[in-house]
């Protein structure tokens, strides 16, 4: 269903936002919870797209500190 998870990424978005300016980094647990009294289809999809933004964010804080290190090691 494209609206699920158009409704579950947009919000991911809003709540990924948050989470950085707040520090909350367990914020997506608490919202969660919250959408899954409601809609289990819902939590489902969110969980998915907050963890697929949280992976990205992951990946490219790896991806700076491999290169600053190998940029580190050629000087």
């Amino acid at each position: 269903m494209a609206l699920l998870e158009d409704l579950a990424d947009s919000l991911s978005a809003d709540v990924f936002q948050a989470m950085k300016a707040t520090g909350d980094d367990r914020l997506y647990e608490r919202v969660a919870l919250s959408i899954g009294a409601l809609s289990p289809s819902m939590e489902e999809a969110f969980l998915t797209s907050i963890r697929l933004r949280l992976a990205e964010q992951r990946g490219r804080q790896f991806l700076i500190q491999e290169l600053t290190r190998m940029q580190g090691s050629q000087s």
